[in-house]
């Protein structure tokens, strides 16, 4: 069973993380969403920069597969969706509101929820982010310097989305809560 799924086209450093943690990891580009030979994984994962064509081209798949996404997270499985790293950028496919500015900064972060494992493991440290989330009907977890949300989450059926704008690897206590909450469920 595949425990993460990598929404990229490329080779990507994510993939040597979850290994790393002992997690079974596939990436598959933005156009393989919804296709039958996928198998069924409890995560899936957008790495940050997925809206710049200079980084990636997975962001039109994603954005036309958005209600297969919205299926798969209603079902139960987990999306952790990381910042568009473009100047703003609306993210519509995605079952609720959110908005994104890019803005590169390093800020100590606000716990707002504990709820679930941060995703540094010193967030009262400088972290980077890429930006920050200017509208958002999601539950903010952390917050910046300035009291902007940074990383939020929303509860979809049986499932849950994770939308951030930290710019670092995750901490191995977020990736085992990711992989954890999520239930196999086919995309």
């Amino acid at each position: 069973m595949t425990d993460v799924m990598l929404l990229w086209d490329t080779p990507i450093l994510f993939e040597k993380l979850f290994r790393e943690h002992g997690y079974e990891c596939l990436r598959v580009d933005g156009n393989s969403i919804g296709t039958p030979f996928l198998p069924a994984s409890k995560c899936l994962m957008v790495p940050t920069g997925f809206a710049n064509p200079a980084y990636t081209k997975v962001a039109k798949g994603i954005e036309n597969k958005g209600r297969k996404i919205a299926d798969f997270v209603e079902k139960g499985g987990v999306l952790v969706v990381f910042g568009a790293c473009v100047a703003e950028y609306e993210y519509d496919w995605l079952p609720f509101e959110l908005s994104y500015v890019e803005e590169h900064m390093q800020s100590s972060l606000e716990v707002v929820d504990e709820e679930m494992p941060c995703i540094v493991a010193e967030p009262q440290e400088a972290v980077e982010c890429d930006g920050y989330f200017s509208r958002t009907d999601g539950k903010v977890l952390l917050k910046d310097e300035q009291g902007r949300a940074v990383m939020v989450k929303k509860e979809f059926g049986e499932g849950l989305i994770i939308a951030t704008t930290v710019h670092e690897f995750p901490s191995a206590d977020f990736l085992g809560c990711a992989v954890d909450k999520g239930k196999s469920t086919r995309l």
